[in-house]
């Protein structure tokens, strides 16, 4: 594994207990690990419907709930 890919599972695991704390963050996995989960597939279908505006929308309303606080870093 590249050092890039190590730093990205790093930062996403971070990410994830920031988020959800350990436990929540071990179960997550588990669970994408179980159910083959296929994130590309997933994103498509919650998004197929939607126009850009709304995803905007979304992400902003969701940015204004949930505002950043940690160390984690933004792209």
């Amino acid at each position: 594994m590249t050092n890039n890919a190590i730093d990205i599972m790093d930062k996403g695991f971070a990410g994830l207990v920031e988020t959800l704390g350990v436990v929540n963050a071990e179960r997550f996995i588990a669970m994408v690990k179980r159910d083959n989960f296929d994130y590309t597939v997933w994103r498509r279908e919650y998004f197929k419907d939607m126009s850009l505006d709304e995803i905007s929308r979304e992400a902003v309303a969701y940015a204004e709930k949930h505002p950043h606080k940690g160390r984690g870093i933004r792209i």
